[in-house]
């Protein structure tokens, strides 16, 4: 039998609609401009955790994105000032509860602002669309130190390798250091995070994706990122962006090694972001967030399907 009708019902869709309004209504506000930029791209994400997909146009390769976030720092660089992007992401292998290879993201970028300028931005947004508690702020090292023992910025790889191990019950012993400490975090940290809006910020450095790196007061260099999670759910991700373009090129050709190192096909770079930010990206903090995950939140949905019109087949969790 055919299962053709959607996977949220009617009522939850008027809630999402509601939701999406809200937000623009709040950017509005703030005089944020929403930008509308393409979804295909010549290039994807070199990122060794990220795979995009890909299709093809008039027999070329193209990437559907995984973010909006290389076209919007290109409209930075052009003297935008403030901008939001509100549609759709695409990503592959995300299927499950929380996961879907097609979401909805709102990214949002604030010239002049560092991240936790904008940490109080995402809380009052989060606030004017129904999440009440009062935010919660925490720095990496003292969180992961006070649930495992562990210094993040300074203990041995082999200490993570044994660790992580442990908890997966699989073999992490030729992995490096930041993939140890995604899976400790993830199955350590993040169930003793408390209920309600938690702020995370100074993550390690290996871990500063396209942050800016800087030390903290204890001498630790340290990424400037943020993640936001929601009664324990990863809801948002941050960062005090980098501005510098032989930095970027670096860490793109550092993401390269490891994507060939784990046998993942290389991502080609986007060599108009490197342009945009050698014309002069502006200091700037931006934020992804996961409208899904927070629908999910606001209606203690467990299944992502149950907030989507439609969702992919193999998300739902029953």
């Amino acid at each position: 039998m055919s299962n053709w009708q959607p996977t949220a019902t009617i009522d939850t869709l008027r809630l999402r609609a509601k939701l999406l309004a809200s937000v623009r209504q709040f950017f509005e506000m703030r005089d944020v401009l929403e930008v509308d930029v393409p979804v295909l791209s010549d290039t994807g994400v070199t990122d060794l955790h990220i795979d995009c997909l890909q299709t093809l146009v008039s027999g070329e390769v193209r990437y559907l994105q995984s973010s909006p976030e290389y076209f919007m720092k290109r409209l930075l660089a052009s003297g935008s000032g403030p901008i939001y992007y509100l549609g759709r992401a695409f990503r592959d292998g995300e299927n499950g509860c929380r996961h879907n290879p097609e979401f909805t993201m709102l990214e949002w970028y604030q010239t002049g602002w560092d991240e936790h300028q904008l940490m109080r931005e995402v809380a009052a947004l989060l606030s004017e669309l129904g999440i009440s508690a009062q935010p919660q702020r925490l720095a990496y090292g003292e969180l992961f130190k006070r649930v495992t023992g562990l210094n993040p910025h300074t203990v041995d790889l082999a200490d993570l390798q044994e660790m992580a191990s442990s908890l997966s019950g699989n073999d992490f012993s030729n992995e490096g250091r930041s993939t140890c400490l995604d899976l400790i975090f993830s199955l350590s940290v993040e169930p003793c995070l408390s209920d309600g809006m938690v702020f995370v910020y100074d993550y390690p450095a290996c871990q500063a994706a396209l942050a800016r790196l800087d030390k903290d007061q204890q001498g630790h260099l340290i990424a400037r990122r943020f993640e936001v999670f929601l009664n324990r759910v990863e809801l948002a991700n941050g960062y005090y962006e980098l501005v510098d373009p032989v930095e970027q090129q670096s860490r793109f050709d550092a993401d390269l090694a490891l994507r060939h190192a784990a046998g993942k096909p290389a991502a080609p770079v986007d060599k108009e972001l490197l342009a945009a930010m050698e014309a002069g990206l502006p200091a700037c903090s931006g934020v992804a967030l996961g409208i899904d995950r927070l629908l999910m939140q606001l209606l203690g949905a467990t299944d992502i399907a149950a907030v989507m019109p439609f969702g992919a087949v193999g998300t739902s969790c029953g």
